[in-house]
């Protein structure tokens, strides 16, 4: 007999049910999920290639971390019977309608990070704010 997984629902995410920002950001939201989900994009990654891309995160999180999208509806798991066995993970078609937000997020990241130098240079007091460019 298989081993029964109940997933429950984190507080975060029952809490977040009428608001579409922060049910996103309860799905996406934490150190690990958007780096996996972005190494998701090109295409199926094994358990030990998602581990080798994502340096610093432990098997137990990226464990934890694949079986939450799996759970969210984010990403597929596929095992294969072999020994020893294969699994490999890839998008859904919900994981995939996140390509754009994904993309955003990391032009957000590149602005902030660009405005975050700046800022620490000598005349960083003249610019009020970050520009797109």
């Amino acid at each position: 007999m298989g081993i029964l997984y109940i997933h429950h629902m984190p507080a975060a995410k029952k809490k977040s049910q009428g608001c579409p920002t922060e049910a996103t950001l309860a799905v996406i939201g934490g150190r690990w999920k958007v780096p996996i989900l972005w190494n998701l994009q090109d295409g199926l990654q094994r358990f030990g290639e998602l581990n080798r891309l994502l340096p610093g995160i432990t098997q137990k999180m990226l464990t934890q971390q694949l079986r939450e999208l799996e759970s969210d509806g984010l990403i597929l798991r596929t095992v294969y019977a072999e020994v020893p066995p294969r699994v490999e993970y890839s998008l859904t078609d919900l994981g995939v309608s996140l390509r754009p937000v994904l993309a955003t997020l990391t032009s957000w990241g590149e602005v902030y990070l660009r405005w975050h130098a700046a800022k620490a240079q000598p005349d960083a007091g003249k610019r009020a704010s970050p520009k797109h460019g």
